[in-house]
């Protein structure tokens, strides 16, 4: 298992230093991809893999409308993907209103498809508007390495050391121990990254940052437990050998990339 982790890891990175180092149409191209197989994966979760509520044209719509989101955050930034948040949930209605005769469950397709509208493509959408942002390709790069240093630590540390639970009701493999070796390896990724590649930012709300976006993507880790919990799923998918699916990736950066934009744009 941990060798398939470090295999799939190791293996994907270049190319996702790569994508992100080019910006621009081929970033979009990265985030695009794991947006729709990440939706995908939250649509079997929620739907519990029942084709009838997974297959439709309020979820298809979804897909559409996620992709539109990002371009938009490239093209005119946030306030672009907040009207296309509504004109989502404008024609889902619509389209409901001609599906509910034959399928009444459609109100339910369209709750979920919203709130997976929300958490997938609108966070993402952040990440595209640092990286096009000033010195976008840093702040992308030491995100990452604040995200995936926690999710490391937090994995061995727990596994190795962990002794007390942090919510079994949730992820009983997850421990009190664990998440506060991922808050200090949070904490030294992104000072090693502040120190050598944006020097000018304050030292003061840069750790508070780094600590603050390592909670929530801790908090982004159980919210996704949750939801596969209640469920009764393991992983979210098996695209990738080892990490489960793409949600399974990425589920701490969902919510630590607006924790990240909120930083760039008002505090830094």
């Amino acid at each position: 298992m941990h060798l398939k982790r470090w295999i799939t890891g190791l293996s994907a990175l270049p190319f996702l230093i790569y994508l992100i180092y080019l910006g621009g149409a081929a970033f979009i191209l990265l985030v695009g991809i794991a947006c729709v197989c990440s939706l995908w994966e939250y649509n079997r979760i929620v739907f519990s893999a029942d084709s009838r509520m997974m297959h439709n044209a309020v979820t298809f719509w979804g897909y559409l409308i996620s992709v539109g989101m990002l371009i938009a955050a490239f093209v005119d930034g946030p306030a672009s993907v907040l009207a296309l948040v509504s004109l989502n949930l404008i024609l889902a209605g619509v389209l409901s209103v001609f599906m509910y005769r034959t399928n009444p469950a459609v109100v339910e397709v369209i709750q979920k498809q919203a709130m997976g509208v929300v958490y997938i493509p609108l966070s993402l959408s952040f990440l595209v508007a640092i990286r096009h942002g000033p010195e976008g390709m840093t702040w992308i790069f030491l995100l990452l390495a604040i995200i995936f240093a926690g999710d490391i630590s937090a994995f061995y540390v727990g596994s190795y050391l962990g002794r007390h639970k942090l919510s079994p009701a949730i992820s009983p493999g997850k421990t009190i121990e664990g998440a506060l070796g991922g808050l200090a390896a949070n904490l030294l990724a992104g000072a090693v990254g502040k120190y050598l590649f944006l020097p000018a930012v304050a030292w003061g709300p840069a750790l508070i940052f780094f600590l603050i976006a390592g909670m929530a993507g801790q908090a982004g880790d159980l919210f996704e437990s949750e939801m596969k919990r209640s469920s009764k799923i393991k992983d979210s998918g098996g695209l990738l050998p080892g990490h489960g699916g793409f949600l399974d990736r990425i589920d701490a950066l969902l919510f630590a990339s607006p924790v990240a934009y909120l930083f760039i744009v008002f505090i830094f």
